[in-house]
């Protein structure tokens, strides 16, 4: 009876320590602009995806077990999205039509001859707030708050969408931040559900 227990251990040890490596790496990806490192996150989240998709579940050897994945999950949730979003809006632009500016966002040409201004300022640190709120409001099991997110993100940067590239880029990496948030948080919340 004791091997169980143990292979348990293991199991949810090693689960917690790929999930927190993904969190380490999709950190890492974020702060050194290389988002291709951020894909690892991509592991732990489909695989905890398949197993609860199939009922695979391996019980918990204690609640500790169980809170510190969800907490790692969550975390991964918010953290990996700048840089998988970043990857994706990367393949979407080509590279000489957008360039990055001081402050986190986009340079666009002016129009009407007027000078080249930077828009979606703060885009990084906005994403980890949605993120971070979207994970929350689904694992407490409130995902009609994301309705409320949207908008609050839509209003906040109407003024700034009146170029096509920036609507573009707005639409894409927003819907890639909150796919990912909301993959996160549904899988936190699934398996809270099972253990």
């Amino acid at each position: 009876m004791i091997v169980p227990v143990v292979l348990e251990v293991v199991v949810w040890l090693l689960a917690i320590l790929v999930t927190a490596g993904a969190l380490v790496l999709s950190a890492l990806a974020a702060r050194m602009r290389q988002p291709l490192l951020a894909l690892v996150a991509l592991l732990p989240v489909g695989l905890g995806a398949l197993l609860l998709a199939f009922r695979l579940a391996v019980p918990a050897p204690a609640p500790a077990f169980w809170v510190m994945l969800a907490l790692v999950v969550a975390a991964l949730g918010v953290v990996a999205g700048s840089p998988l979003t970043m990857l994706v809006l990367r393949r979407t632009a080509p590279a000489q039509t957008e360039r990055e500016g001081v402050a986190g966002g986009i340079v666009v040409e002016g129009e009407d001859g007027r000078k080249p201004r930077e828009v979606l300022r703060g885009g990084a640190i906005i994403g980890y707030l949605e993120r971070a709120a979207i994970v929350v409001s689904i694992v407490v099991g409130h995902p009609e708050a994301v309705a409320v997110i949207v908008a609050v993100k839509g209003l906040g940067r109407f003024s700034e969408l009146s170029s096509p590239e920036v609507r573009e880029r707005f639409i894409i990496g927003t819907l890639v931040s909150m796919i990912w948030a909301a993959a996160c948080g549904g899988i936190v919340w699934l398996a809270g559900s099972v253990f």
